[in-house]
Formats: C-alpha cells, structure tokens, sequence
C-alpha cells in the first residue's frame, strides 16, 4: 500500500461506521510503512488490512476491509493471509467485531477480552481540574515511559505523532516527577474519541477525562472505548451515563500480554491496539 491509499482505507473504515480519527493516518503509517496492504481487482482497490510490526513480538492487525460488492468471494482471505505472513512469528493482537470472532478462531486468533466504545454527549463542562496539567508542559520522555510500563511495546514514534495531532487535546497527571496518568481527545469523522486513557487509579482517569471533555462545545458526541475486565472504567462510563454502543473482542495469537489492564481507562484506537 501506498501512503495516499491508506486514505482510501480509512475512508472506508469511515464508511462501516468505525469512526477513525482524522489525523490518525500519519502516526499509523509512520509506525511501520510497510505493514498496510491493499488488494486490487483489475487496478480497482477492493479490500484492505494493516499489520504492524511494533517490534520483533508483537504486532497488531486492524484496517480488515472488503468493499460489500467483493465479498464472499475469498478476496479478504487473500489479502488476511498475507498480512499474517507479514506478521512472521510475532504476537499479533487486533481487534474483531464479535460476529467475526469465530473465522479468527480458524486463523489461530484467541478470544483475551472486550472491549466496549461507549458515547456520550458533552453537557458543556467547563475547564479542567486542579491536578491535571497540559501534556505540552512535561517533557515527552516521561510520557513515553508511563506509556512504556502499560502498552505491551515501545511506540515511541507513534506516539509522538499521536499526541500531537490537530484538533486534539492531551493532558497529564503527575505526582512529584512521576506520570501517574494521561489522556487523548481527538478529532474524528464523527465526534471526538477519547484514547487512550491510561492511568494509575479511577480517581486520575476521571479528573484527566474530565478535563479532556471539557475542551468541547456542549451537545459534542465523545466516544471513549474501554476494557470490559477493567470495572472501574466501566463504573466511569455508568458515572457520565454513557451509551453502549459498540462491542469488539480483543484478540490474540499466542498468550494475553502482561499488562496492567487496571491502568487502560481508554484503549488508544481499535486500529493499532
């Protein structure tokens, strides 16, 4: 895949109602240039997938779409087993839609949990809580080891890009010299979506995400997608009333990572993990 057609690729993502971010493609396609592929019938794009490679273990597969007119006809398998020969011997994680989950199960994928994307409509909260500071303000190192001690890979690169996108706003808790949590609202087709969100307890997320919402008119749709086996995010998501309305399944090829799920309030993107 070119770099101009991974635009066409979220442009269909768009269309399937997933809702990428408007900015997401430069941070996704800078993290591994070679790992998005698109399928042609006659010079006509017909089917999409990405599969990065964060490092020698472990890589995450999203972007798995057939134009509706091309499927059931094997042209998805064609370009799934590619990417999974791509992936060579890593861990690969992504993100199904429940329906999908059982033809993962045949290509070696295991259910590890769900995720949930809920949404809620912004009441015009105003400004930001007292601990919670610009993520501007700290130096980007000290971002990248608290993202480092959760994210199961070292995404520097991504990273760096993401909490900088336009139309995007990122905030950070800390304690003395220490990052203890921070958060990314970003511009979507749709919306806003809030990720990730990561954090040492339910108290830090609920101030950085207070303040995240804050920075958007009233009546503003925000999506925040969230682990279901970590509990107090979901008591979050039932505090702010928020509206199910999407669920996936957390994938993977060989074991879950060791993570501290306690500490994912928000997954980043359902894209990349």
């Amino acid at each position: 895949m070119k770099r101009q057609e991974l635009d066409i690729a979220i442009g269909w993502a768009a269309k399937e109602g997933w809702n990428p971010g408007l900015y997401d493609a430069e941070a996704f396609w800078k993290t591994d240039p070679k790992g998005f592929f698109m399928g042609f019938l006659d010079d006509e794009p017909i089917s999409s997938i990405s599969a990065v490679a964060y490092d020698e273990k472990l890589g995450f597969m999203g972007f798995y779409i057939v134009r509706k007119k091309y499927r059931g006809k094997d042209y998805g398998i064609k370009i799934f087993d590619h990417a999974l020969q791509y992936m060579g011997d890593r861990n690969i994680g992504g993100d199904g839609v429940l329906e999908m989950l059982d033809k993962y199960k045949t290509k070696g994928f295991k259910l590890a949990y769900k995720n949930v994307r809920y949404k809620y409509l912004t009441k015009g909260e105003k400004g930001m809580s007292k601990s919670v500071k610009r993520l501007i303000d700290i130096p980007f190192e000290d971002i990248a080891k608290y993202d480092d001690s959760i994210f199961p890979a070292s995404r520097h690169k991504f990273l760096r890009l993401w909490i900088n996108q336009p139309e995007s706003f990122s905030f950070v808790v800390t304690e003395g010299n220490e990052v203890t949590g921070y958060g990314v609202l970003r511009k979507c087709h749709k919306g806003y979506k809030i990720g990730p969100l990561f954090a040492d307890n339910k108290s830090i997320a609920r101030n950085i995400l207070d303040s995240l919402v804050s920075q958007v008119t009233k009546g503003t749709e925000v999506f925040f997608d969230t682990p279901e086996n970590n509990k107090e995010a979901i008591k979050i998501a039932q505090e702010y009333s928020m509206e199910k309305v999407f669920e996936t399944g957390r994938i993977y090829t060989k074991e879950e990572p060791d993570i501290p799920i306690s500490k994912v309030f928000g997954v980043t993107t359902f894209e990349l993990g």
